[in-house]
């Protein structure tokens, strides 16, 4: 048994030291902005809040929430998070089973294809006239369709996909299976690392778009969460007349900035209600193509 130094207790001293330190900058200010949403806006404006509420008050989510706007946003973009995360993970695994077919003529031509996408665009306009003659425009679908094949991690899933031992497929194929029975059968239930780190890339991805909102979509029932949190952020949910403002702040004691750190709140817990269901593919999923691509 191997016997502990005072330089082994030094060192772990020293790194535990450090994570904890590191914990506290990473998590701190999170903290921070839960206890200012729970805190009367004009309160918080006076400073020297650090550990807790110094005025508890509900005052700023009942604010937040009593807007129907506020309510259909969170729709559209759970929904969004949702249905986007699964269509992107379907083709995107479709494609790349595809790619990674051993004896697929052509392999490195349609390979060279993506990888060429990945690295190079047309352009705003240009993909503005792609989505506008797809008829995606002020749609639900133009949140979700643009994004149906993520290429990087379809690189990604392509690694992963050849590193599943062929014999799987071969006595699946002496059995009669078709190519989608083995797909869905056999490749997807092995692939749980790879789909659950898909998932929660591209539905984080999902949750936080704002741009293909503000730019693609006019229909106020279609705007995203993220969407009204820029609208806060920029333009404030107070009066834009500054005593109107002052008046509405004191009777009700919420602020532009409280509401802000709200929305935040708000945009940030359901990612973080998720996680922990992911996280035991997740450490897998991120490993996948790190050894050989």
């Amino acid at each position: 048994m191997h016997r502990r130094t005072v330089e082994d207790r030094v060192v772990d001293t020293v790194n535990t030291g450090l994570l904890l330190l590191m914990a506290l900058v990473t998590m701190y200010p999170f903290y921070y902005l839960i206890i200012i949403s729970f805190n009367n806006g004009l309160d918080s404006s006076l400073g020297g809040i650090y550990f807790w509420p110094r005025a508890f008050t509900l005052s700023n989510y009942e604010k937040f929430l009593s807007d129907p706007k506020w309510l259909m946003a969170f729709g559209v973009s759970g929904l969004r998070t949702v249905v986007g995360a699964a269509i992107t993970i379907f083709f995107t695994c479709l494609t790349a089973y595809g790619l990674a077919y051993r004896n697929l003529v052509f392999q490195k031509v349609y390979f060279s294809f993506f990888i060429i996408a990945m690295y190079t665009s047309g352009g705003l306009i240009p993909y503005y006239v792609v989505l506008r003659s797809l008829g995606l425009l002020n749609t639900f679908w133009v949140y979700v369709v643009p994004g149906a094949v993520t290429i990087f991690f379809l690189v990604i899933a392509v690694s992963f996909f050849r590193e599943i031992p062929p014999e799987m497929e071969e006595s699946a194929r002496i059995d009669g299976a078709s190519d989608l029975t083995i797909f869905f059968r056999m490749i997807l239930p092995v692939s749980k690392p790879l789909i659950a780190a898909m998932g929660l890339f591209v539905g984080v991805g999902q949750w936080n778009a704002w741009m293909d909102s503000a730019y693609f979509v006019n229909k106020d029932g279609l705007r995203t969460l993220t969407y009204r949190m820029m609208e806060v952020i920029n333009q404030g949910m107070m009066p834009t007349d500054l005593a109107t403002a002052e008046r509405a702040a004191a009777i009700t004691g919420v602020t532009t900035f409280s509401i802000q750190v709200t929305a935040m709140v708000i945009a940030v817990v359901p990612i973080l209600l998720v996680y922990p269901f992911l996280q035991k593919y997740f450490v897998q999923g991120i490993m996948i193509g790190s050894v050989k691509g």
